[in-house]
């Protein structure tokens, strides 16, 4: 079966619960170098076995394009591409709210570049806002081995000024301004939820995280 991947790149290995996810026994540095996808999914694994949070990586649409049936019973998939995906990377429920995020990686030390986004995902993170669900970027910053959690209603103040003229990057101090730093533990490996019980408790005292 012959499968076309967005941009050319191939996908990341598998990921696979009972055989990834972290032990007591791990080092918190065992795994540098791991993609921020990985770290986001092992942190996930930790929250959902513990019944704290239920977030899952959205899956990838496929588009078939050649399909064969040598049985009415089955089908065989001759050629097909991934599409990308139409909204965000997670999404999921924790304490009753919806949540919705994308994760990024830049290799800039000093900015996050504001292509690394589109505009439908943009939209997407608006209208869930508008409905009251919690969205935000996770940013990593591989050089430097940094992870930020920057609240959406921040990356639409950047957005839409870049559309207005304005810088087409966050830069890294802004960033430390505005966002969360999510910093490395043993597990989770990235423990994002403290950030967002950071924001459901501002919302609860009509303090809103905005810019």
């Amino acid at each position: 079966m012959t499968i076309h991947y967005p941009n050319g790149q191939h996908p990341r290995q598998a990921y696979h619960a009972n055989r990834d996810l972290p032990t007591p026994h791990q080092s918190i540095y065992a795994r540098r170098g791991m993609s921020l996808e990985d770290e986001i999914n092992h942190s996930n694994q930790y929250y959902l076995a513990r019944h704290i949070a239920v977030i899952h990586k959205k899956p990838t649409p496929i588009q078939l394009v050649k399909v064969d049936y040598p049985k009415r019973s089955a089908a065989i998939i001759r050629e097909a591409y991934f599409r990308r995906p139409s909204t965000t990377d997670y999404n999921g429920i924790y304490k009753g709210r919806y949540i919705d995020f994308d994760a990024k990686e830049t290799r800039n030390r000093r900015s996050f570049p504001l292509k690394n986004f589109h505009p439908h995902q943009i939209n997407h993170m608006r209208e869930c806002v508008k409905q009251g669900g919690i969205c935000f970027a996770f940013i990593k910053f591989t050089d430097l081995d940094l992870v930020y959690l920057l609240p959406a209603t921040i990356l639409f103040h950047y957005w839409d000024e870049r559309d207005q003229g304005g810088r087409k990057s966050i830069a890294l101090t802004d960033i430390q301004q505005w966002g969360f730093q999510i910093e490395y533990q043993l597990n989770p490996r990235l423990p994002y939820l403290k950030a967002v019980d950071q924001i459901i408790a501002a919302e609860r005292k009509g303090v809103y995280h905005d810019k």
